[in-house]
């Protein structure tokens, strides 16, 4: 496998190609210094037995990015909504220096997003549901980390690629060992409507108990993607596998949960939405997830109907419907979610 991986890297560092942006926002401009950010104010819905809602903020991110001359950028995005992490602070959530000279083969040093998967690798505000999906969130994390990553490839280009080699505990936390993670994303673009691709993690680290010796983990992906005639269709399989501990949750701001143990865990999306003339986006998506795949009776199935209108360019409403269905036993866990973005 890894002698495909650098096969693939190989014929990416041939094209003349731009590096796609590996932050979670995506400014439209990278000359001089550049401001941007988005928020996302939110009303949850909670179908429980005894009903539950609440007002806030999704995401409330603010950034800059530029150039220094020559050949040098940088870029900078604060996450600054109280009900991320552990309370109302702001935090560091991206920050790298990236050196640009060679356009087919960036490399960046700092903070920011694994480059592993379609729906991870979608920037926070142009999601097409409001949540991203369960196995995203449980197998991508930690989201974010500290390290360095080769990069390279446009939406316009044959083959566009990142492979980073990290920390591996994730955000904000301090190395604990000498280890280091290794991820990667390749993406294949036959065509300019549709592509397909594949992601892969592998990594270790120490175990909290001294005793058990360390930890592995491991992460595969495959995803592709097709837009055509108004119609966007996506879809994303991950499979992970780790032995002596684990995480559970911890995606996209959460806090993860050790669990001491080996197991093996699967999941995947497929979505559908049209855009219309009108400025809506009808969309549906199924997703299931299975957090043991040697139990039975573990698989968690979440289908989500819903519309994103958009008022401008820059300022959108979403909408949706989140069915929940657990294979075991089915509690009432639905909800009702609505979120308005705007974009600066």
């Amino acid at each position: 496998m890894q002698n495909k991986i650098f096969f693939m890297l190989a014929i990416a560092l041939f094209l003349q190609i731009n590096a796609f942006a590996q932050g979670c926002a995506e400014p439209k401009s990278a000359d001089g210094v550049n401001v941007f950010g988005y928020l996302q104010t939110q009303y949850d819905y909670f179908l429980y037995d005894e009903a539950e809602s609440t007002f806030g903020f999704n995401r409330a991110r603010i950034g800059v990015m530029g150039n220094i001359p020559y050949d040098f950028s940088y870029y900078v995005l604060l996450e600054t909504s109280p009900f991320k992490k552990d309370g109302p602070k702001a935090y560091l959530l991206d920050a790298f220096i990236t050196y640009n000279r060679f356009s087919y083969a960036k490399l960046s040093m700092g903070s920011f997003k694994s480059p592993f998967g379609l729906e991870l690798s979608t920037p926070c505000s142009g999601l097409h549901t409001i949540n991203r999906s369960k196995v995203v969130n449980e197998l991508t994390a930690p989201d974010r980390d500290m390290g360095i990553m080769l990069l390279g490839g446009s939406d316009t280009t044959l083959i566009k690629y990142a492979i980073a080699l990290t920390n591996g505990p994730g955000l904000l936390v301090a190395d604990q060992d000498n280890y280091k993670d290794l991820v990667g994303r390749v993406i294949v673009q036959p065509a300019k409507w549709m592509h397909v691709g594949g992601s892969f993690k592998t990594g270790k680290s120490k175990n909290e108990d001294p005793t058990l010796g360390d930890d592995t983990r491991l992460r595969l992906g495959a995803e592709f993607e097709v837009n055509v005639a108004n119609f966007l269709v996506q879809g994303e399989y991950i499979y992970g596998k780790d032995k002596g501990s684990y995480t559970v949750g911890g995606g996209c701001g959460g806090e993860p949960a050790i669990v001491q143990g080996d197991v093996k865990r699967s999941g995947m999306f497929i979505m559908a939405l049209y855009n219309t003339p009108w400025n809506l986006q009808p969309v549906i998506k199924y997703e299931n997830y299975n957090d043991d795949l040697d139990a039975t009776h573990n698989l968690e199935q979440v289908t989500t109907v819903g519309v994103n209108y958009f008022f401008n360019d820059w300022t959108r409403l979403q909408v949706n419907y989140e069915y929940a269905a657990e294979q075991a036993k089915e509690i009432k866990n639905d909800r009702i979610m609505v979120q308005l973005q705007v974009k600066f």
